[in-house]
C-alpha cells in the first residue's frame, strides 16, 4: 500500500469537472484507491464519494492505493493534481 498526502490546487477543487476527471483516471487502475480529507474516507472511484469531501483549493487529502498497479496509479493521480486536472483556466 501507498499512502501519500497531497494539496489541490486548482481554483475549483474537486468540484464537477475535475471530480469527473479524478475519476475517471482512478478507474483506469485495478488498484483500489481511497482518498481521505479529515476523518472522512471515500473510495475515489465513486464520483459521489469524492464530491462528498467538498475537497477546495489548499485543502490537503490523503491518497491510499492498494494493488498490482499502485505505483503507476500514484504516479498519474500526483501528475493529474499537479496539472489541476488539465484544466487551462485554472
Amino acid at each position: 500500500m501507498i499512502t501519500k498526502n497531497v494539496v489541490i490546487k486548482n481554483r475549483t477543487g474537486l468540484h464537477s469537472k475535475p471530480a469527473s476527471v479524478f475519476v475517471q483516471n482512478t478507474n483506469r487502475f485495478a488498484s483500489e484507491i481511497y482518498i481521505s480529507k479529515g476523518s472522512t474516507r471515500v473510495n475515489a472511484k465513486s464520483i459521489m464519494g469524492v464530491m462528498i469531501l467538498s475537497v477546495q483549493q489548499g485543502d490537503e487529502i490523503t491518497l491510499e492505493i492498494a494493488g498490482d498497479d499502485e505505483a503507476a496509479a500514484m504516479t498519474k493521480l500526483e501528475n493529474l493534481i499537479d496539472s489541476k486536472f488539465g484544466m487551462k483556466d485554472e
